[in-house]
């Protein structure tokens, strides 16, 4: 079997067994793979929360951030929500922290927890018992701590180095004394997030973390530190609620949409196009099943803006199509057989195709590194049909042609 009819029957068969996994009632798939849908689809509540940084230094406002957000989505998980989103934006000089809750029941309870100020304290640890290790509250918490931040050590290490006001160096000082090569541990919202063995006393007030696996654990530990450290209470500015059966509705208006505007694409295909463009339907079939089955197995978050991303995404399939059909045609004319047409069709129309295309791609990611919410949705729909429509476009589109079209 020649190797573009093998390629073929690959593809062919990636897309049905696709198809059976896209399907949302699938009675093999469905209960193991669900899609996961957002809170514009499924109902929930949009909280928005201002973020007070008088009390932040300039240059840890960022780290206070990121920390905050952590926290909060700690929090929210706790309530079992479908698709938690929690993601950080700055209007001027005002922070704000957006909480998206899909499905939520006790929106009230929910809130109350979430505005809570983070929590940060050091514990003494028993650890003679190694899987049940007793931990030990002791006085100093995160308002003894001034800072946490990045280091590395002499070898290139990540390490982490605390500084104290006077009155926690004390503290700390005190803990480290009864804990040497002991474990002390540091608790944010009652979750455990390190813990270090006490080398030595430690007096000043300063220490270092070392043994930290990497640099982004190692970052993400100070963002955790300062979120419980430095004072920044959050406020709720605006909270927004979604019912289920609204989103439910919507859902249903979207996907009759996306049918029928690719059901209208296919007929102008046909119409226009005739055999050429059954084969661009074909195409635009093995294009939807795939790009679906990318959603669905990388658990992208299907929201009102993503579904039209990628609705929009099936009508710029074809674009491709009809540049290359466009261009078999002149080149059928000037008396090229269908083998040399349809080579010299693909060819002439790549520079055209590649640019085009490029250029929504440099845009979904601008969209995608540079919003948040919806509009990042919509921008990552956008960019996997983009790629994927490459694909379909070139390599399916042209085996399609060269099997069943050019008659060698």
């Amino acid at each position: 079997m020649k190797s573009k009819n093998l390629l073929f029957f690959i593809v062919v068969a990636l897309a049905i067994g696709a198809a059976f996994f896209v399907y949302p009632k699938s009675p093999i798939l469905y209960q193991s793979s669900p899609w996961r849908l957002g809170l514009d689809l499924v109902g929930g509540s949009y909280l928005v929360y201002e973020v007070d940084m008088s009390s932040v230094a300039a240059g840890d406002k960022d780290i206070v951030m990121n920390g905050l957000r952590d926290v909060i989505e700690k929090r929210v998980n706790l309530f079992g929500v479908a698709e938690p989103r929690v993601t950080a934006s700055r209007a001027g000089g005002n922070y704000r922290l957006n909480v998206e809750l899909a499905g939520i029941k006790d929106i009230n309870e929910a809130i109350k927890m979430i505005g809570e100020t983070p929590f940060l304290y050091f514990a003494e640890t028993d650890s003679t018992d190694p899987e049940k290790p007793k931990f030990t509250m002791t006085e100093l918490t995160g308002r003894y701590l001034k800072k946490a931040q990045l280091t590395f050590s002499q070898l290139g290490l990540p390490e982490v180095s605390l500084e104290f006001n006077d009155e926690g160096a004390k503290i700390f000082e005190d803990i480290t004394t009864k804990n040497v090569g002991k474990l002390v541990s540091i608790f944010l919202d009652r979750d455990l997030i390190e813990s270090a063995r006490v080398n030595e006393p430690i007096a000043g007030g300063k220490a270092q973390i070392s043994g930290i696996n990497s640099t982004k654990d190692a970052k993400k530990l100070v963002e955790r530190l300062n979120a419980g450290a430095l004072p920044a209470p959050i406020k709720l500015i605006n909270q927004q609620t979604l019912s289920a059966s609204l989103g439910q509705d919507s859902l249903q208006k979207t996907i009759w949409a996306g049918i029928y505007g690719t059901l209208a694409v296919i007929l102008f295909m046909l119409l226009y196009y005739h055999g050429l463009g059954f084969f661009a339907a074909v195409a635009l079939f093995i294009y939807i099943v795939l790009t679906l089955a990318v959603f669905k197995i990388f658990s992208v978050t299907m929201t009102l803006a993503g579904i039209a991303g990628f609705i929009l995404t099936i009508g710029m399939a074809v674009d491709a199509n009809i540049l290359i059909f466009e261009r078999t045609k002149e080149e059928r004319k000037r008396g090229l057989n269908k083998a040399a047409a349809v080579a010299e069709g693909f060819k002439r129309a790549w520079t055209s195709i590649r640019d085009s295309n490029l250029a929504t791609i440099l845009t979904a990611l601008i969209l995608y590194n540079f919003t948040s919410g919806f509009v990042k949705g919509f921008a990552l729909t956008l960019l996997i049909g983009v790629l994927i429509s490459m694909f379909t476009a070139i390599t399916v589109t042209r085996n399609l042609l060269n099997i069943f079209y050019v008659k060698e």
